[in-house]
């Protein structure tokens, strides 16, 4: 047998998987683009910058609802912060600096350090711990070239970063508020239970014998009692303490890693952060580190691998283009856009010379889930033509067909309590 219907095959599944890669669906959907003199850095375009906030207003009002203070912090910071913290000696190489003497500045690559200045600010009682701290932190780091790829490694990139200020007896309720949190985000944006390891100490780290001890046993036990079976990875926590780390499989297989909780006694010690302790004496509160995306760019591009660029209604970034079969229609088209945005829907008018058929197919290509076709007789009954991705049409009055589709224009949700328990509605 001829070896070519192997290699065409191999081409050919090739492709297919090329045409999968967040690479090429992001420049193809119109969402972001890469240039050459920038490498690194991320053009959003308006229907990527679309889901971007998307994503970020979902999880912002989840956190907000869990007590979580948004906050905002410079990008540029005095480098002798970062000396203090300890991120300098251990980041300094991939982080972008500029200035000598007092006027030595660099870009933040996180945002902890930032958020112990913001508990700095005031004079704190233990009756206002657990304090929950909030950010869409815009950071950058100095990636060598070799290892940008798309959004999964870029130099500049947004994380949803959250810190909770609080006792050592209040870290085993904090992890399980973190943890609910996460299970239900994950489950809204169509992912599996994630793998759970647990990060141990590494050679390189700040803190003595004893404070990682007893930071790896509450961490551990933290976990054990939110019911995870989790793998141990040694010698791969942060310098200044422990971290579970949550990875995602997508539906080809790959594991990706991205929520990770972290619990850190050193930062606040280091960068003097204290607050009145119940018996009037002055004691160092325990920082809790967590995200649940991490980069936000990053899950995006997880996000359209595992859905192979047709995202849920509710994540895309255009959920509904009307598409008018001739211009006789195109005011009635007008007045269904404006129903469906009154509704909080993301419509597109498809108006222009093509063909209907044209429109529909340019629809599909932009992985718009639903088009709304308006022809003579809908405009004459106040009706639509709902076209689904695969194939299915129905004919409904337009308030049926707004009702219809705002119901889908939200994630499964899970309610999560005060004390960290979750239950799927």
């Amino acid at each position: 047998m001829s070896a070519q219907p192997s290699s065409a095959r191999l081409h050919a599944r090739k492709q297919a998987m090329d045409d999968l890669d967040h690479r090429s669906l992001g420049p193809r959907l119109d969402l972001w683009h890469i240039q050459e003199d920038a490498p690194g850095m991320v053009f959003w375009h308006p229907r990527g910058h679309t889901l971007y906030r998307v994503l970020e207003d979902d999880i912002r009002g989840r956190m907000r609802r869990l007590g979580y203070a948004e906050v905002r912090t410079p990008q540029l910071l005095p480098r002798e912060l970062w000396m203090r913290s300890g991120h300098w000696d251990k980041f300094g190489d991939h982080m972008f600096s500029l200035g000598e003497g007092e006027r030595a500045m660099a870009l933040k690559p996180m945002s902890c350090p930032c958020h112990v200045q913001i508990f700095n600010g005031g004079l704190r009682s233990w009756r206002e711990l657990p304090l929950r701290y909030a950010e869409f932190g815009i950071c950058h780091r100095d990636e060598p070239s070799g290892a940008l790829h798309g959004l999964m490694r870029t130099r500049g990139f947004e994380q949803d970063d959250a810190h909770v200020f609080c006792r050592a007896e209040d870290v085993a309720g904090e992890v399980a508020r973190f943890v609910a949190l996460l299970t239900e985000v994950y489950t809204a944006f169509g992912f599996a239970a994630p793998e759970v390891s647990l990060s141990t100490r590494p050679l390189l780290r700040a803190g003595s014998d004893a404070l990682w001890d007893w930071a790896e046993a509450a961490l551990a036990d933290a976990a054990r009692g939110c019911g995870l079976s989790y793998a141990i990875q040694p010698g791969e926590g942060a310098f200044y303490g422990p971290k579970l780390e949550f990875a995602l499989r997508d539906r080809l297989g790959r594991s990706w890693q991205c929520g990770t909780v972290q619990l850190d006694s050193v930062l606040p010690d280091r960068l003097g952060a204290s607050y009145v302790a119940a018996d009037g004496t002055r004691a160092t509160p325990v920082m809790i580190h967590h995200a649940v995306f991490g980069s936000i760019g990053r899950f995006i591009a997880m996000l359209l691998e595992h859905h192979a660029g047709a995202l849920p209604f509710w994540l895309s970034p255009d959920q509904v283009a009307v598409a008018p079969i001739a211009q006789d229609q195109a005011d009635y088209a007008m007045q269904v856009l404006a129903a469906f945005d009154a509704a909080g829907l993301r419509g597109v008018l498809l108006a222009d010379g093509e063909t209907l058929s044209r429109r529909i197919v340019a629809a599909r290509a932009a992985s718009i889930p639903v088009v709304a076709v308006v022809g003579a007789r809908e405009a004459a009954q106040g009706t639509v033509s709902l076209r689904e991705r695969d194939g299915t049409t129905s004919v409904l009055t337009l308030d049926r067909a707004v009702s219809t589709l705002s119901e889908r224009n939200r994630p499964p949700r899970a309610s999560v309590d005060r004390a960290g328990g979750a239950d799927l509605d």
